[in-house]
């Protein structure tokens, strides 16, 4: 039995950033199959563990952890890698981490959501997640200027959870070539040692049939 559980699915980024950072430590972790596009994260076996229905979930011996941040933290506490080495870097990872969650994931996950998965067409809708993801794209990269890791002077979870989605272009419809401190970025952190592609990592792809 695995020392960490992870409860995922090869299509969330979310998922990814907290594998990722398992992976890039050498962790003895198993992921653990979630059926996302067939309801399995609203089970209620799976709501027991979660009483918000989202991925993943962490579980660690008698800890029980959900939301992304909240286990990247924890994780920095257990393996002493990828933290704030000072006050202000950790404050500076607290910052991006929230800038993230509410500027960057939020905007480009459910972008790739509709045009990849639900399949929706293009909809004022996409056009103002497009148009919001495209703000927070150049928020990045300009802050990359000059930069090669986002809070710190070497790559921190700060670098792993905004790099989460960032890996499907193709999937989110983005055109990253405008962005080209972004993609050296993405490649610095594709050569961290033990970088894995999400779709190699964790379990479920390629898509299963819907039930």
């Amino acid at each position: 039995m695995a020392e960490y559980d992870l409860h995922c699915f090869a299509q969330s980024g979310n998922a990814y950033k907290v594998a990722l950072m398992l992976q890039l430590n050498g962790a003895d972790w198993q992921p653990h199959f979630v059926d996302f596009f067939n309801g399995g994260h609203r089970t209620p076996d799976y709501l027991a563990i979660n009483e918000m229905g989202e991925v993943p979930v962490l579980r660690h011996g008698d800890v029980t952890l959900s939301q992304t941040g909240v286990i990247l933290h924890y994780l920095v506490d257990q393996f002493g890698t990828f933290g704030g080495e000072t006050p202000e870097e950790k404050r500076e990872i607290l910052r991006w981490l929230f800038w993230d969650n509410h500027k960057l994931t939020s905007y480009t996950a459910t972008l790739r959501f509709m045009r990849m998965f639900a399949k929706t067409g293009e909809t004022p809708v996409t056009e103002f997640l497009e148009g919001r993801a495209k703000i927070a794209y150049k928020v990045l990269d300009n802050h990359l200027k000059g930069s090669d890791w986002v809070a710190a002077p070497r790559a921190t979870i700060a670098d792993l959870s905004l790099c989460g989605y960032l890996f499907w272009p193709d999937e989110i419809g983005a055109d990253f070539s405008a962005y080209a401190n972004i993609n050296a970025w993405l490649d610095r952190i594709k050569a961290l040692e033990g970088w894995v592609h999400p779709y190699d990592l964790m379990p479920g792809h390629p898509l299963p049939e819907t039930g």
